[in-house]
């Protein structure tokens, strides 16, 4: 039989992304979102998977509307994927706790009051903070000193997560990505290199605005992570680092370079290194839930351009991350 999902957040490119890998499987999912704009599912699905889902427009702040949304559909599980991002809670930090903490507090509050396992939430890279010295891929159990709200909140999150553990016998599964890549992300501190793939279909000039290294997760990848934790991760309150492709962005823009060659004079990088680490020691999540897909960094940034250049061809290809 058929599960229904209920995905908070999902009109963004994970979420996008987590709907796809629902749909494909001949499983149900529900949209709860205080936006209206499908633009993202629409990059990725067709029409037919499209009427597939079903939409609820909801605050995450609103828990009483949260409720509603699982009781109606008959939710067994939640990916939990709304939040702002880093320069949205440097800009306005009391939203920023609104949505990103208590919001996930209200997640937590709807499965416990209507029985529902399997609850998956994004925490993030963030937690860690600047890269010590010498130091290398920090592992989960690797200390924590956030260097932005983003990162605090999502600290927090996951201390909520365990006393709801410890108090209510709440199983959950935080994930730790760090730069996700893919069609759909067009927001965020780390969504750089997603907009030069697209501007090198359109032939317009891109900078990513960071230099170093970072940790690349492929976002089908990601989206697949989230679904299989909220099916198969251990009990209790787990949190998992997402472990990709440790590489520079130079190599990003190489590879983008060698895959459309004719962004070599218009694509580049500048700026200041992420602040947090370059790379993630991933091996627990496999070790948990085995047989995880992994896909190549060519075999990504090539995928993520052939679908920019079909969108591109379709009229469809919404520019509004490079004209900002």
């Amino acid at each position: 039989m058929s599960q229904t999902y209920l995905l908070t957040g999902a009109l963004g490119c994970i979420g996008a992304w987590v709907v796809k890998t629902i749909v494909e499987r001949g499983d149900r999912p529900v949209v709860f979102d205080l936006g209206d704009d499908p633009r993202r599912l629409k990059d990725v699905l067709d029409e037919e998977q499209l009427a597939e889902v079903a939409f609820v427009q909801g605050d995450i702040t609103d828990l009483d509307a949260l409720k509603g949304a699982i009781e109606q559909h008959g939710a067994r599980r939640i990916v939990h994927l709304a939040g702002l991002q880093v320069p949205f809670c440097r800009a306005d930090p009391p939203l920023g706790a609104s949505v990103n903490v208590l919001g996930t507090i209200h997640v937590f509050e709807a499965a416990k009051a209507l029985g529902v396992g399997g609850v998956v939430y994004a925490s993030s890279a963030a937690v860690y903070g600047p890269p010590q010295a010498d130091a290398g891929p920090p592992d989960e159990a690797a200390a924590c000193e956030p260097a932005t709200h983003y990162g605090v909140y999502k600290r927090a999150n996951e201390g909520n997560a365990r006393v709801y553990w410890l108090d209510d016998g709440i199983s959950s599964v935080a994930l730790r990505p760090l730069t996700v890549y893919g069609v759909g992300r067009d927001q965020g501190l780390t969504s750089g290199p997603t907009v030069a793939m697209k501007a090198a279909v359109l032939g317009r000039p891109f900078t990513i605005p960071f230099s170093g290294s970072t940790d690349f997760n492929y976002v089908a990848d990601t989206a697949a992570a989230f679904v299989a934790c909220a099916d198969h991760a251990p009990e209790g309150a787990q949190v998992y680092n997402l472990h990709g492709d440790s590489v520079a962005v130079q190599r990003i823009v190489e590879v983008v370079h060698e895959l459309a060659p004719e962004s070599r004079a218009g694509i580049g990088f500048e700026g200041p290194e992420l602040p947090v680490p370059p790379a993630l020691e991933g091996s627990a999540l496999h070790q948990a839930i085995p047989d995880l897909p992994y896909t190549p960094l060519e075999e990504g940034v090539r995928a993520t351009l052939d679908r920019f250049r079909r969108l591109a061809e379709e009229g469809r290809i919404d520019t509004r991350d490079l004209d900002r």
